[in-house]
């Protein structure tokens, strides 16, 4: 009879525990709730407990302006989040003996060179990986933005002009071209490009049938989503939303550092690979070690956790680290293994919840975050057994006050200019100008205007408007891009 009981209360709790792992009855209306109130034209979300996975689906459209719609096996560009693909095929190289993490990166490629060859010589591949280097945030992200024409090798070969903002290892600080180098070691390393490596090596083995390391590949993919984003209001991010050319986005260079496209179906795969530490999925074989997934998971830099601010201060970790293409961080006392993607007309996030054994993937065709972080957040919660809470409209208001500040921020900036200059004719400004990281830039007096072409940036052409004395405003030809300011200094003789 006690026995009886015992066993009866142990199923109760299974029961429970059960009920609990599966995802929130109403989520399917809640996503579509979400992305209509956002504003998002289409999203996936995938999720994955216990070795299974419990949700693939698509919602909305592919592009706004038609009924196509979106299902679990639709490609999204999924930016950062791709860190991760490359730091597993580095894993594949070091579970074959061919290199180590901590080997210095000119052993491998003997033409690497940073600013300072203290550093050159001191660069290992793990510090490739986890924005230790020294370069300020951001650094080098110009060379690929918004496009290029450069090799990935010429892009590295750039480093060395990147002057750097902190010593080496002192500090955190989030870059791109970085990976980019890591991309150019596989293919030193293995002959073959990052592209055909991932290809090969991770995702045929892993079964992600759709999932593309190629441009070509995903733009010949019928079953596609297409960017959009807020580009017609004062600035980026408010607006009416708008589809983009998505021809314009980030191009090949930079595929390591977020080039991949994937859909639901082929990243709840890579999810289970990852929280089964590398074995993939129906008892097939190892895609990595044990050794290599402990070695991607485990913190190498400390980062200064993030405050958020009001409704959303219980955000705030307790602790911040970054391992090998993910972020490892507490939410409420447990560990998550995440990290976010942002590309042109796209956002992504990527949450493990180890000890949980669960996984989650969030994506949509446009820029507003809100409704990628709100989702993600919400269902880490019901994960975790917590009070439901409407975080997604908590960071639609934290959005809508930052915007508020930026516009008056912005309005303050643009009071009218000052009615002096230019100093010259502006046939003097005309020239071929040259720049560490952008490289050639041509300025042509094309009949009473000038015109700024940034020659290995594909699309960065416009127009030169005077503003303020030897300071003029750029009207770009892209309409999606920022106006920005380009000032002219004159030396003694009033030359350029």
């Amino acid at each position: 009879m006690k026995l009886a009981t015992i066993f009866r209360g142990v199923l109760l709790v299974l029961a429970a525990g059960l009920a609990q792992a599966a995802p929130p009855e109403d989520f399917n209306a809640r996503v579509e709730a979400v992305r209509k109130a956002a504003g998002v034209p289409g999203m996936a979300v995938a999720i994955v407990e216990h070795g299974e996975i419990t949700l693939a689906r698509g919602y909305g459209v592919k592009q706004l302006g038609t009924r196509d719609r979106v299902d679990a096996d639709t490609i999204f560009p999924t930016g950062s989040t791709g860190k991760a693909f490359t730091t597993a095929s580095l894993a594949v190289l070091v579970d074959d003996g061919r290199i180590d993490w901590d080997d210095p990166v000119i052993e491998h490629m003997p033409w690497f060179r940073m600013y300072d060859p203290w550093v050159t010589r001191e660069m290992t591949i793990r510090d490739l990986l986890v924005h230790r280097s020294g370069l300020g945030l951001g650094a080098g992200d110009l060379l690929f933005v918004p496009s290029s024409n450069r090799t990935r090798r010429e892009t590295v070969e750039q480093l060395q002009y990147i002057e750097p903002a902190t010593s080496f290892r002192s500090a955190y600080a989030y870059d791109n071209v970085l990976y980019v180098a890591a991309g150019q070691l596989i293919d030193e390393v293995d002959g073959r490009t990052w592209e055909a490596f991932v290809q090969e090596e991770i995702l045929e083995p892993a079964g992600m049938v759709n999932t593309t390391s190629d441009l070509g590949q995903r733009f010949a993919t019928k079953n596609r989503a297409y960017p959009h984003a807020r580009v017609n209001g004062a600035f980026r991010g408010i607006g009416e939303q708008v589809k983009l050319d998505e021809r314009e986005g980030l191009g090949d260079t930079a595929a390591p550092a977020g080039g991949l496209a994937s859909s639901a179906n082929d990243m709840a795969r890579w999810m289970l690979i990852q929280l089964a530490h590398g074995a993939l999925p129906e008892g097939d074989g190892r895609l990595f070690s044990e050794a290599a997934a402990k070695q991607m998971w485990t913190p190498v830099v400390l980062m200064e956790p993030r405050q958020w601010p009001g409704d959303l201060a219980p955000l705030t970790p307790n602790f911040s680290t970054y391992a090998l293409g993910w972020s490892i961080e507490d939410y409420q006392g447990v560990k998550l293994v995440r990290h976010g993607g942002a590309v042109f007309g796209f956002q992504t996030t990527v949450v493990l919840i180890p000890s949980k054994d669960v996984g989650i993937f969030v994506v949509i065709n446009s820029e507003d975050g809100e409704a990628v972080l709100g989702l993600a957040t919400e269902l880490v919660d019901h994960y975790l057994g917590l009070p439901p809470t409407d975080w997604t409209e908590r960071f639609v208001a934290f959005k809508r006050a930052r915007a508020a500040k930026v516009l008056e921020a912005l309005q303050a900036e643009t009071a009218a200019p000052a009615d002096v200059g230019p100093s010259l004719r502006l046939a003097a400004y005309a020239g071929d100008y040259a720049d560490a990281w952008y490289g050639p830039i041509s300025i042509r007096l094309e009949g009473e205007r000038l015109r700024l072409d940034f020659l290995q940036s594909p699309g960065m052409t416009g127009d030169l408007e005077h503003w303020q004395y030897d300071t003029f405003r750029t009207r770009w030809d892209d309409e999606t891009m920022e106006p920005a300011y380009v000032t002219f200094a004159l030396d003694a003789d009033g030359k350029v």
